[in-house]
């Protein structure tokens, strides 16, 4: 049984803290885009206030921003992608303990609802596969961020719509477009299940089971209306 976790990571090297520092008048809300070729996935800014001269000042300042781009406007909302300067990982590798439990958490089978960034760190809405993934979750920051406070924790119950994932985890997609850009579905095939993994860092069998996952969402949500006649 999965579960809904609301919860505040206080911890001002967060990606954007720095952004939110200087507008505090600006409510910024992030959501995390496809990886590109580039390796590095994009974050899309919902920003709501008047400040945005600032807000783009600010993004130019941003140690964690490499460039950032207009694609929305509205009179009080407009929103920007943002490329990354580096990765998470680089960002916060010298700043917390045992750094590589970073790639770890996001390879816990988790699902970022929403993020909004304040100058203390990031306020988040997450589902998480089990309690053991959101427990891992939870003694990372505990140990690393200045505090962790969980504001609601609901039980998500497979068919509940309104607790039901509705897009499947950054990492099986970041599996299944890795495999689908290097011809791993091609025919014949061009890559191997191992060079798809060897490329992600991660095993064979992990990248098997994430595809199977994505794969399997896939065929969910796109032929809820097709019924077999063998069946």
């Amino acid at each position: 049984m999965g579960l809904i976790a609301e919860y505040q990571v206080t911890y001002r090297r967060l990606p954007l803290t720095d952004v939110a520092t200087a507008v505090p008048e600006m409510t910024l809300d992030l959501t995390v885009g496809q990886p590109n070729q580039a390796g590095l996935p994009p974050f899309v800014t919902r920003a709501t206030g008047e400040a945005f001269g600032a807000l783009e000042r600010a993004f130019e300042a941003s140690t964690f921003v490499r460039s950032h781009s207009l694609i929305a406007r509205g009179r009080s909302t407009r929103e920007y992608q943002l490329l990354p300067a580096a990765s998470m990982e680089e960002q916060l590798g010298t700043t917390v303990s045992q750094p590589e439990r970073l790639r770890a958490l996001s390879d816990n089978e988790s699902i970022v609802e929403r993020i909004t960034v304040v100058p203390e760190g990031w306020v988040q809405r997450r589902w998480f596969a089990d309690r053991a993934a959101f427990l891992e979750y939870c003694a990372f920051w505990r140990e690393n961020a200045a505090s962790f406070s969980v504001h609601r924790l609901t039980e998500s119950t497979l068919g509940e719509s309104r607790n039901e994932p509705t897009k499947m985890t950054d990492c099986q997609r970041e599996a299944l477009y890795t495999a689908y850009e290097m011809g791993y579905f091609e025919i014949p095939r061009t890559a191997t299940l191992t060079e798809v993994a060897t490329t992600l860092g991660i095993s064979a069998s992990s990248l098997s089971e994430r595809l199977r996952r994505a794969q399997a969402w896939l065929i969910e949500h796109s032929l809820v209306e097709y019924k077999s006649p063998h069946r």
